[in-house]
């Protein structure tokens, strides 16, 4: 985990579309753009895990595939509010069920994300 800009992203990992999105939008920016973000973890991920991680991070961004804000619940059960909060269904992205992420909405939410990032 070698970064400069101490950045976390939490993800909603939910099992929508919209959930899966906002992994799938972290796993392209650790591709595209290294360094960019420090670390990137679910929201489910090991409450002791993820509490650590925030301790250690400046910048806190969450991913929420809907407005029920899952990623953003967990921040805040552990004292954090988010530097940045992004939800999937706000940017353009539709709800469907459990279908898999189309490519185009990947590539949506990504220009979205790194467009906050900057």
């Amino acid at each position: 985990m070698h970064s400069d800009s101490n950045t976390t992203m939490v993800t909603c990992s939910g099992i929508s579309n919209a959930g899966k999105l906002s992994t799938k939008v972290s796993e392209m920016l650790h591709r595209r753009c290294p360094g960019l973000i420090e670390c990137s973890l679910a929201a489910r991920s090991d409450p002791e895990k993820l509490h650590d991680v925030l301790t250690h991070t400046k910048r806190k961004v969450i991913i929420n595939g809907c407005s029920d804000c899952c990623g953003r619940k967990k921040l805040k059960e552990h004292g954090y509010d988010p530097d940045i909060h992004i939800i999937a269904t706000e940017c353009g992205i539709v709800k469907n069920g459990m279908e898999d992420p189309r490519f185009d909405e990947i590539e949506l939410l990504t220009s979205v994300v790194r467009e906050k990032l900057r």
